[in-house]
Formats: structure tokens, sequence, C-alpha cells
């Protein structure tokens, strides 16, 4: 993994209330990055999602802000932003799901109505965390372009968190107790390491398990970062109840998925991204897990752990 820790720290440790409608960073030397093409289009995707597929587009509107937020957060080389940059435009860029919509004035309380409609919802655990991962993405990116937080895409984004769907809602161990979201570096320390039980847990049944406890726990930490402690609290039940799912690990009658091949490629180099050719985005995971993987390590600073996740992130990448 490159070495960013005390860059990234530095630069979500302060993000409070005074803070909090700011980019991480002003200056991004790719033009995409500087104009935050991918975090428009992203917010485009994420406000029409409810009008089709909610569930898949929804998670390609916030692939393509994790994707802008990985290569800012972590300082990735030209080649390896570029082409990133190129994939998005070979695939979804040019999608209606992504068109620009009409001038609009932005109104003022456009992250409130999101998170207050996340917080009406947030004892229940919907979709694998779901309504907590694409509320976040959407608040981080009115914060990061105000001039987008217009009326039809806040209504958008509301209605899709609506439409997330209960899911394995079944009552939290009582040992399932994660710090405070507050508190980043143990909240982070505790969210990788059941994504490193849950890695070995469901080899041969797919890592969507492992990566959903990544990109669902990092939202809420990035969700306290942001300020929004009471948001992300909200959530807490939901997360215990996922923490609990997975600690089960897999049950008769999952659907067993083959492995991925062991390599040594990370998302923060080039060659990642070339080898995976120009037809293998899915869904966006592929952008999400290593967001969430890179930002919760940053902000964990524990080199063991780092070491142990790793030997095993292949199989989530």
């Amino acid at each position: 993994m490159i070495n960013r820790r005390q860059f990234a720290l530095a630069s979500t440790a302060g993000l409070a209330a005074a803070t909090a409608h700011l980019d991480r960073f002003a200056v991004a030397e790719v033009p995409s990055l500087s104009e935050k093409r991918l975090v428009e289009q992203g917010l485009n995707a994420l406000s029409r999602a409810h009008e089709r597929s909610y569930f898949a587009n929804g998670h390609r509107g916030a692939s393509m802000i994790s994707a802008h937020l990985m290569c800012v957060d972590n300082q990735l080389g030209d080649a390896t932003t570029n082409r990133i940059i190129e994939l998005f435009d070979l695939n979804w860029a040019s999608s209606p799901l992504c068109a620009a919509y009409p001038e609009s004035d932005p109104i003022d309380d456009a992250v409130k109505r999101v998170g207050e409609t996340l917080a009406k919802g947030g004892t229940v655990l919907r979709e694998v965390g779901h309504d907590v991962i694409f509320a976040m993405h959407a608040i981080k990116a009115f914060r990061m372009v105000p001039a987008l937080a217009t009326e039809e895409r806040v209504t958008g984004v509301c209605d899709l968190i609506d439409q997330i769907k209960p899911w394995r809602d079944i009552d939290p161990s009582e040992d399932v107790s994660p710090p405070p979201f507050s508190d980043s570096k143990a909240a982070s320390k505790f969210i990788l390491k059941e994504a490193s039980h849950s890695i070995d847990r469901f080899q041969g049944f797919g890592q969507g398990f492992a990566g959903h406890m990544l990109t669902f726990g990092q939202a809420l930490v990035e969700l306290a970062a942001m300020g929004d402690v009471e948001w992300a609290e909200s959530c807490r039940t939901a997360f215990r109840k996922y923490v609990t799912v997975t600690r089960k690990g897999p049950q008769p009658g999952d659907r067993k998925i083959k492995d991925h091949s062991p390599s040594q490629l990370r998302p923060d180099e080039s060659k990642y991204w070339q080898q995976r050719g120009d037809k293998s985005l899915g869904i966006g995971h592929v952008f999400k897990y290593p967001y969430a993987y890179y930002d919760l390590l940053a902000r964990a600073e524990d080199a063991e752990l780092e070491k142990e996740l790793d030997s095993k992130a292949w199989q989530i990448f």
C-alpha cells in the first residue's frame, strides 16, 4: 500500500462542523478530479437510481464518488487515475443515468434532509447497510460541491434511501459492541478486524460480506468524521445486526462462489486497473471496496493489522 498515512489522517482528523462543507483537497492535477466530474455524475446516478433498478444503479452512483475520493485521498498517480476515469467513460459516464440535470438553485437543507431520511430507519438492517452507504456518499458529495444540492437531486437521493428494504434483520448479539463511530481509530480497527474474520469465514462463498463490512462500517465512521455523529449512531443497532450476521458465517443453502486467484496487484496500482479489462466494473464494488479499505487503514494506524489484511486482500479485490 502507498505511504500516505499522515497525509490522509491530517486531512480527515479535523473534519468537523467548521469545515464540513469543504472538500478534503483544494488541488488535484487531473482535470476530471479538479472539476469533480465523477462526483457530479455519481450524484446524478444516485438521484435517478430510484426510478429504475435502484439497487444496482445506486451502487454505480456511489462507486463514482468512491473512485474520486480514492484517487484524491491516496494521491494515486496520473496513470492510475486516468485509467479509472477511462473505465467510467467507457461504461457509465455517457449513460442517461449520469446525464446532467437542468441548472437549478441549490437548497439550504440538502444534507439535513438526507441525514434525517437515513436516521428514521437506522435501527433496521436494510440490504447490507446500503441505506447508510448511499446516504454517506450523497452527504459527502453535497458538501464537496454545494451547487449540486438541488431539489431534484436531494429528493431523488431521499427516495433511493427509502427504497432500501429490510434484510436479515435479526436481533444483534449482546457481545457485538463497536466503539463509538466518532472514535475513528478504534472504530476503524474494529471494522477491519471483522472484515478480516469475514474473509476467512466466507472463502468459497464470495467476499460480499467482508466487502460490505468495509463499506458499511466506513460509511458510519465517515459520517461521524464529518460531524454527523447523531446520524451515524442512529444506525448502530443496524450495524451490530450486520456484524452478528457475518459472525454466523455461511448458512445452509448459501450459494457457493469461486474464490479469486491470488494476486500481488492492488487497486492503488495502474497495472491492477489495466489487467481488469474495459468491461469489468460490475455494479461498482471494484471501487467502493478499496476506497473503504484504504480509508479505514489510514484511520486505524495499525501496521500489524494492515499486514494481516494485505496478505488476504486479493480475495476481495
